[in-house]
């Protein structure tokens, strides 16, 4: 595949373009804003709308924040739905919500297109490092297809099911984050209260079975008290949403997640929404009237 289109060149989809520049294709982009100078630079051809991209690309990835902004993307004015056309594939890498995916690959599917939704995991790091894990729902042909691209931004690629999968796959993802995060919080803010140095107990629990990444990375981030976004607060809230949201369509109950969400709502209530999601410890610290810091 020579000719893809990538469509959303925010803090994710700049260096995932970057990426596929590199490895020589031609990639046409368009978003909200103008298009980023060393991604012209690199050989991208800005385009004016989002059917522009569809008309000139044999397949259109789009990278935007929520439900809204993919359909806006797909269907709106000058959408990609108006320029796609039979044989080309529609990739959404957003993370939204796995209902109305389906819904979007089925008006997709009736203009003679595949669609794939690939929402990743690994944030900012894993976007400029292309190491990000690609979870793919829809046709496995169109994943076929898709795989050697998908490989030039992640290192972890997996068709889970149909459409919808993927999706269903990354909100189960981001309550594991979350669940994650809020255990951390918990267990560094316990050892600091009780006088040891969280910096060392983080230490500590690294080389035994509590070890994860959100420790790694997110614990250091909670001693340093960096809380600079990776992944912004609001956006794990809107992950968390799509949680709920389906656990409730489903007769589910999610109450831990429910409280993760309460913990987020806590530090946006505090002007805390654009803080890097490991900042859901200032809302455990608040209630306890204690901060987290090395000895």
């Amino acid at each position: 595949m020579t000719n893809i289109g990538f469509i959303g060149l925010g803090t994710m989809g700049r260096p995932m373009a970057g990426h596929l520049l590199a490895a020589g294709h031609r990639v046409f982009l368009h978003d909200a804003a103008p298009v980023a100078p060393d991604l012209i630079a690199a050989g991208g051809i800005a385009c004016k709308s989002g059917k522009q991209v569809a008309e000139e690309a044999e397949a259109v990835i789009i990278m935007v924040p929520d439900t809204p902004h993919v359909e806006a993307v797909l269907f709106g004015k000058d959408g990609v739905a108006s320029g796609i056309s039979k044989g080309k594939i529609v990739v959404d890498m957003s993370s939204i919500s796995p209902l109305a995916t389906k819904e979007f690959a089925k008006k997709i599917e009736a203009l003679g297109a595949d669609y794939l939704d690939a929402p990743v995991s690994g944030g900012e790091v894993g976007a400029k490092a292309a190491s990000l894990t690609i979870m793919v729902g829809g046709p496995e042909r169109a994943f076929n297809t898709m795989k050697p691209v998908f490989d030039k931004m992640g290192k972890n690629v997996t068709r889970v099911g149909a459409n919808g999968d993927g999706q269903t796959t990354k909100v189960a993802n981001q309550i594991i984050v979350a669940l994650t995060i809020e255990a951390v919080s918990e267990a560094l803010l316990f050892a600091s209260k009780a006088g040891a140095d969280p910096a060392l107990v983080r230490q500590a629990l690294m080389g035994g079975f509590a070890s994860s990444r959100i420790l790694e990375v997110h614990g250091e981030r909670m001693v340093k008290r960096n809380f600079d976004p990776g992944f912004r607060i609001e956006l794990h809230q809107k992950d968390l949403n799509l949680a709920l949201e389906g656990a409730r369509a489903l007769g589910l109950s999610l109450p831990s997640t429910a409280v993760a969400q309460q913990l987020f709502s806590s530090c946006t209530a505090h002007g805390g929404k654009a803080w890097d999601h490991s900042a859901m410890v200032r809302a455990l610290e608040l209630m306890a009237g204690h901060e987290i810091a090395a000895a």
